[in-house]
């Protein structure tokens, strides 16, 4: 147990993030502990098919290359490194890692997590009873009739907490939660039981804030421009102390920004509601409190723990079909009746079992300055369950074929090459498993630890919120403008779902803006969500207003046919709608 807070870096946010992160967090400010998350739910459908196809791999190699430069400073130095970059084979990374630290000859222990696999485990499922019921419908993993290809249950922090209790140097899991990679290490250092809710729900809560890297820092950012450096902004820190209260602030010299507001974005990033759940706690986001603790310092406080839910989720995952896509331009004037005809180009002779999903980009300008400025995209995917009929239709001969045929003003690309080939669609099932069933192992060495699950459990569900009556009380007068005028929005996704956070940074805006955005004016703000089940929060101490559109990302990220396909771009979309503003609150903005 240690009295003063645990510093833990973050330096992956996802599959793909900066390369050099680990090089700069080596060379920042001194921390006790590196965390890199890999695996968003589109990233562990595409480590299926690999996995699928060579059963030694399955994990992230990206991570074996930003480490390996530096495994000798962190045994120098102490610095623990815990990561969910094992994908489906934890444990054939740890043995990489094992292979590197030797041959280099610096005695690192490495230990790896595992028994979120659990695809083999599906028929012993059913067998026990167990329905595997989709989260949001509730239906039976029956009822999806697609045979799963992989099966991921979400593990919580104590099997980190256990491998580091044990000297693990490196901890490398698979599907643990997001958070679990800063609430396990927390865990560990300050000698929490499993029941301090409270510790432990401070501790998910500041794992949330960093696991999307540079999200905390200015990354994905509304009020981007008001931040420095933004060129390269650097990675969060969690200072987390001994109750659970956390400093969010990054490495000095580092690009980017720390304010109440980048963390209040990331805070309300890919949430159901103010309840959240996690298979070690269920934190209570409604009494977080976020102070200025300085520059580049936010204090975070009032986070509320309670059991964890008797159930965790599995992200399921199988082939639902193939599909194909291309963009082509089409150029004004008169671009509806010239997207009319390609349409119907598109549809002749499709052939049966062949769908076509045809999105327009952008609006021409009226009067366009350049070429470009008259310019619109048009996606065109087309889907089938098997390939046969995909490549019977010729996607990209039949858009290629059109130039002398169709419309005046249609071009592609010539930098690139039409896709004939195509790929294939992995859909999404989030499934509910009890925690009991899962099998939960930490592996160091020759030593094998069963992690139990919660021995305390409980139900928590989103509490009911009023929609507002509609009051716009203003001296002056209201005035149209862009929500984004006034406010600050960040969305993402949860399976199917997208959710939107939008938020006032100013005081005397919170007022109207809760009153202003009722489920009843969003619907009207975003035409497409009309048919949707939204549901609708308000976090006073944030100044935020949280919504969830039901199904608008279909069933997930990895098969809806979305061109913003995981939702991260509505919530500035949002912002650029206009509406009555009371003038008071424009003042200064220019607007």
């Amino acid at each position: 147990m240690n009295d003063r807070p645990i510093r833990i870096a973050n330096f992956s946010g996802y599959l793909g993030d900066r390369f050099t992160a680990v090089d700069e967090a080596m060379a920042g400010d001194p921390v006790d502990v590196l965390i890199g998350d890999y695996l968003a739910e589109i990233t562990l459908a595409a480590l299926a098919a690999r996995h699928g196809q060579d059963p030694s791999k399955g994990y992230v190699d990206y991570f074996l290359d930003q480490l390996g430069p530096h495994l000798a400073a962190l045994k120098e130095r102490g610095i623990k490194v815990v990561a969910n970059a094992g994908g489906f084979h934890p444990a054939g990374l740890a043995d990489e890692l094992r292979g590197m630290a030797a041959a280099e000859g610096v005695p690192l222990r490495v230990a790896h997590v595992e028994g979120d696999n659990v695809l083999t485990r599906l028929d012993e499922f059913a067998a026990a009873g167990h329905r595997l019921e989709h989260l949001d419908t509730g239906a039976p993993l029956t009822a999806w009739g697609t045979r799963p290809i992989a099966a991921n249950a979400y593990l919580g922090g104590w099997g980190v907490a256990a491998a580091l209790a044990e000297g693990a140097d490196i901890v490398v899991c698979g599907r643990v939660t997001d958070a679990s990679l800063t609430l396990g290490p927390a865990a560990w250092w300050h000698g929490w039981r499993r029941d301090d809710w409270d510790a432990l729900a401070g501790a998910l809560l500041a794992g949330h804030i960093i696991e999307c890297g540079a999200h905390a820092t200015g990354g994905n950012f509304s009020g981007f421009s008001h931040i420095p450096n933004m060129l390269v902004p650097g990675f969060p820190i969690a200072e987390v102390a001994a109750d659970g209260t956390a400093v969010i602030t990054k490495h000095a010299a580092d690009g980017g920004g720390v304010t109440p507001d980048t963390v209040t974005a990331q805070l309300l990033y890919e949430i159901q509601g103010p309840v959240y759940l996690n298979s070690d706690v269920t934190l209570h986001l409604d009494t977080v409190q976020l102070n200025d603790a300085g520059p580049d310092r936010v204090r975070m406080s009032g986070a509320i723990g309670s059991p964890p839910p008797p159930t965790t989720k599995v992200a399921v995952f199988g082939q639902v079909g193939y599909q194909t896509v291309n963009t082509v331009f089409v150029t004004a004037p008169d671009v509806p009746a010239k997207v009319d005809l390609l349409r119907a180009q598109f549809h002749r002779h499709l052939p049966e079992g062949v769908a076509l999903d045809i999105t327009r980009i952008g609006t021409a300008a009226e009067d366009p300055e350049t070429q470009w400025d008259a310019t619109v995209g048009l996606r065109v995917m087309a889907t089938a369950r098997t390939r046969e009929p995909l490549d019977a239709y010729d996607l990209a001969g039949r858009l290629g074929s059109l130039y002398l045929q169709s419309i005046p003003g249609y071009f592609h690309d010539g930098a690139t090459t039409l896709r004939a080939t195509a790929r294939p669609v992995i859909d999404y099932w989030p499934a509910l498993l009890p925690q009991s069933a899962v099998q939960h192992r930490v592996v160091i060495e020759d030593l094998v630890i069963d992690i139990p699950g919660p021995e305390q459990t409980a139900l928590a569900t989103q509490p009911v919120h009023p929609e507002p009556v509609p009051e716009i009380r203003s001296s002056t007068g209201t005035r149209t403008a862009a929500l984004g005028t006034v406010a600050y929005a960040r969305s993402g996704d949860k399976g199917g779902n997208s959710n939107v956070g939008i938020w006032a940074p100013d005081q005397r805006a919170w007022e109207w803006l809760r009153g202003a955005l009722s489920t009843a004016e969003l619907r009207r703000l975003m035409p497409e969500i009309k048919e949707l089940d939204v549901v609708r929060h308000e976090f006073p101490n944030l100044r935020a207003v949280h919504f969830v559109l039901r199904g608008l990302l279909g069933t997930g990220g990895s098969s809806n046919q979305r061109i913003d396909q995981v939702g991260k771009a509505v919530g500035e979309y949002l912002r650029a709608k206009h509406l009555p503003i009371p003038v008071e609150l424009l003042d200064g903005t220019g607007a």
